[in-house]
């Protein structure tokens, strides 16, 4: 009797619906995060361009004898200080850079990428900088300061040096700032040596130093990083490598190298 008045109680107890849940609407319960659209002055473009843009500019300004500043100005300021000394170090110089990267790398300090990416970003990098600088070049025709031709501005030979200088900073600066800073004293010494050479102008040496760094910055935004990854195999699939050895027919010892692939069934 006890058990039939409990069920009959219940069975009347007519059952409520939860309120719904009203705090947690706006919150993502698949877990996705949400798109967040930067500012175009914030993007990588942006900044990768921005201090380039200010040296092109610059030297673009005050080229042909023009700006605040002019090239007679600073090419007499500085014949004022070094007024004889002439050197061929600047033609050794530009690549410098390159070679602290190597010796670097090669004392076991961890690069940004792996050896063949970073051969990459300095091969693109080369063939952006060698193109704008020689058709820009070509296109102002400034006359050098010792006259000897038409292809002064922007100064090759700085270019190359800071290109190579973004490089070693790029790949080493999460290890420390100094590889950076060594590179960068390196291509401003080669900056400073075209003029004091009478070969460039202050215009040239600082455009070049702005399309060095453009040049560098453009090859790592454009490079995937695709070359030197493993390749994708399915499970129980292997590449492996072997040398093998044997005796020719005039029994002489013999051997080369192979690639053994292996598909183990499951």
């Amino acid at each position: 009797m006890g058990r039939l008045r409990f069920s009959r109680f219940f069975s009347g107890y007519a059952p409520v619906s939860a309120p719904a849940d009203t705090t947690h609407k706006f919150e993502n319960p698949a877990g996705v995060p949400p798109v967040v659209t930067k500012p175009w002055y914030k993007g990588k473009l942006v900044k990768a361009t921005i201090v380039p843009a200010v040296l092109i500019t610059y030297g673009a300004l005050h080229a042909n004898n023009n700006g605040f500043y002019t090239n007679e100005q600073a090419n007499r300021d500085i014949h004022k200080l070094f007024p004889t000394y002439r050197t061929k170090l600047d033609n050794l110089l530009i690549f410098a850079p390159y070679a602290e990267l190597g010796l670097v790398a090669l004392a076991g300090v961890e690069s940004r990428d792996d050896r063949l990416n970073t051969m990459l970003v300095l091969l693109k990098g080369e063939a952006i900088m060698l193109t704008t600088v020689f058709a820009v070049k070509n296109l102002v025709k400034e006359p050098r300061p010792d006259g000897s031709d038409n292809l002064s501005f922007p100064s090759g030979h700085t270019a190359q040096a800071f290109l190579a200088a973004s490089i070693v900073h790029t790949e080493f600066r999460d290890k420390s700032q100094w590889y950076g800073v060594g590179a960068y004293a390196i291509a401003t010494s080669v900056a400073a040596l075209r003029m004091i050479n009478t070969k460039h102008w202050q215009s040239d040496v600082v455009a070049g130093a702005g399309f060095g760094i453009l040049s560098a910055h453009l090859a790592y935004l454009t490079h995937r990083n695709r070359w030197g990854r493993k390749p994708l195999l399915r499970e129980g699939m292997s590449f492996s490598p072997t040398w093998q050895t044997g005796y020719t027919p005039t029994g002489n010892l013999a051997g080369g190298a192979g690639l053994r692939f292996t598909w183990q069934l499951h």
